[in-house]
């Protein structure tokens, strides 16, 4: 089920943001929000554009992009009550002002400038000098949770466009920003605001290249149109992995289908159009339009979820000749629908037309809310959480220059289930783990640092038993059984950190390391003594596949004939005291 949004929700992630930095505002903490929703994921850079003083002359955020020649300037209102109060003529025409007075005569801008705080006025000139000397683009943000009446939206568009400069206003109510919320909680935020698709008419007879289709049921608007191979490309050239924020994998790289593309564009690229998919792209809207003579399909907030493979292959072979089929799909987001009508006709949409290579079950749980909120949690304490399945080498693209760990999430649910569930339930594997209902037990909505205590455990048990085959049978037996002794030592949050902190440095635990070994021999022992003799006898592989293994193997340890016990005991006391000191 998809969360219902409402502004309880807003006021949750805006009081986040303020717990940590409480210098300020609710109206910053807000902006904040609102910057790292719609214009940066980058949680230190929303927050170095958020101006955070007073005396800022409504100036409560500052954001320049160099790489698109833009430059933002934005005031926040974050009214808390049920009711979306209206936002008064005389604010947000005052803010629409601000076009005209940054951008004006050095007289204009002086008399602005007078009494303001420094730290704003420094950005301002920043913003100043990049639209008058380097022609950027300058785009207001007048962001609301409260209302906005259409015609005083007209009146501040018209008194923007008043500047001698490329200037825009942008005004979003609450209506706007419980969307945007809704995006940010899939992870699909920040979005990308339009494209235009330019129409390959060259070979169309008797229309002008684009089916159009309207459904007066469902409100759904579609098209069908023909773009070239190079133009497609670019699509990811100007909006970058952001295009691709609804799909449920990755860029999947080298495989059988990518090569077989690569090959068509190389020999044969005029039947690229009769080989491949197309491209499906949902939006929030769509028009038909034309630029210099050419006829686009301009579509707002669009994301391809399905085609990303042909998108990056045609990204990067850049072929002239090839065409390829692209469908649009705009989907409206009415409040009385609700978001989860919404989420659900994009969901089968995704599983209705990737069937070119294989959907997982967990491909199917990439975009889930509580997979979007781990990876923003991991990515505080320096994870890079991987909930999608893509190539290391895209991995390590998108990680970039940050020297994080990184985490998949098959890996993650591996080792919760290993501790919390029948060990067999892991060993028949890992896609089942994201099938209810074990997903629901798995990710329960945990706090983060309680999951890589797991994740960090089932590491060290990894590594003591590679190098030995007979041992990989035994992994997860081994970790459950070490998990039921050694739990209780865990609810300590400081022990938990420390134990974390150790690993991430590459700091194990002597005690802690032969308490595994003696554990995995443990395992062996108790396969010997219980597998059988002669023709009887079971093989190690469906030894450890056996339901309810776990508990014989337990009432095995506590028996006379385990020799071991002991001794695990002596050195699992030793990690534990070893724990404690270091986090006291």
């Amino acid at each position: 089920m998809v969360r219902r949004v409402d502004i309880g929700t807003l006021k949750r992630e805006v009081a986040e943001l303020h717990e940590a930095l409480p210098h300020w505002t609710l109206d910053n903490a807000f902006v904040h929000w609102f910057v790292r929703a719609f214009l940066v994921a980058d949680a230190e850079l929303a927050a170095r554009a958020v101006t955070g003083v007073s005396h800022d002359k409504g100036v409560d955020g500052v954001y320049i992009d160099d790489n698109s020649s833009k430059a933002f300037i934005l005031q926040g209102k974050f009214h808390q009550g049920e009711k979306a109060p209206q936002e008064t003529r005389g604010e947000v025409l005052s803010f629409a002002r601000i076009a005209r007075q940054v951008t004006g005569s050095k007289s204009e801008y002086a008399a602005y400038e007078s009494g303001i705080d420094p730290v704003v006025a420094a950005k301002l000139v920043d913003v100043r000098n990049r639209v008058r000397q380097r022609n950027f683009t300058l785009h207001l943000y007048y962001v609301t949770t409260g209302q906005c009446s259409s015609p005083l939206q007209g009146e501040a568009e018209s008194e923007v466009h008043q500047a001698n400069s490329r200037t825009e206003i942008s005004i979003l109510d609450r209506r706007e920003i419980l969307t945007l919320l809704e995006d940010y909680l899939r992870g699909a935020a920040p979005p990308v605001p339009y494209l235009d698709l330019r129409i390959d008419s060259r070979g169309i007879i008797g229309s002008d290249g684009v089916v159009q289709r309207f459904d007066e049921t469902s409100g759904i608007e579609s098209w069908v149109l023909t773009m070239s191979g190079k133009d497609v490309g670019e699509l990811y050239g100007k909006a970058g992995d952001r295009l691709f924020a609804r799909n449920i994998r990755g860029f999947l790289g080298d495989t059988g289908i990518n090569d077989g593309m690569k090959q068509t564009l190389k020999r044969e690229s005029e039947h690229f159009w009769y080989f491949n998919n197309g491209v499906t792209i949902v939006c929030s809207s769509a028009r038909k339009t034309a630029e210099r003579g050419q006829a686009i399909l301009r579509v707002s907030n669009p994301q391809v979820i399905n085609g990303q493979q042909t998108t990056r292959t045609l990204h990067t072979a850049r072929s002239r000749n090839a065409a390829v089929l692209v469908r649009v799909i705009s989907i409206p987001r009415h409040p009385a629908d609700g978001q989860e009508r919404f989420e659900q006709l994009v969901s089968n949409i995704v599983a209705a037309t990737n069937w070119q290579n294989a959907i997982l079950p967990s491909d199917l749980r990439a975009n889930d809310e509580r997979q979007v909120i781990l990876e923003r949690e991991l990515a505080q304490l320096r994870y890079h959480y991987l909930r999608k399945r893509q190539t290391k080498r895209e991995a390590k693209r998108q990680m970039g220059s940050q020297h994080w760990y990184r985490l998949k999430k098959d890996e993650l649910a591996q080792a919760v289930a290993a501790c919390e569930f029948d060990p067999v339930v892991v060993r028949s594997g890992k896609e089942g783990l994201f099938k209810n209902p074990y997903y629901d037990r798995i990710f329960d909505g945990r706090p983060a640092s309680e999951y890589l205590t797991l994740y960090w455990l089932g590491r060290a048990v990894k590594y003591y038993g590679s190098g030995y085959p007979n041992r990989s049978y035994a992994k997860w037996y081994v970790m459950h059984f070490l998990w039921s002794q050694i739990s209780s030592l865990f609810r300590s949050k400081r022990v938990a950190e420390y134990f974390r902190q150790q690993y991430e440095r590459n700091r194990s635990n002597d005690g802690l390391g032969k308490a595994i070994n003696q554990l995995y021999l443990g395992a062996l022992d108790f396969f010997r003594r219980s597998r059988g003799t002669g023709e009887k006898a079971v093989d190690i592989s469906n030894f450890f596949y056996r339901p309810g293994q776990h508990t014989r193997f337990s009432r095995f340890w506590k028996g006379r004939s385990n020799s071991r016990r002991s001794r695990v005991r002596e050195e699992l006391d030793r990690f534990a005291a070893d724990m404690r000191s270091g986090a006291a």
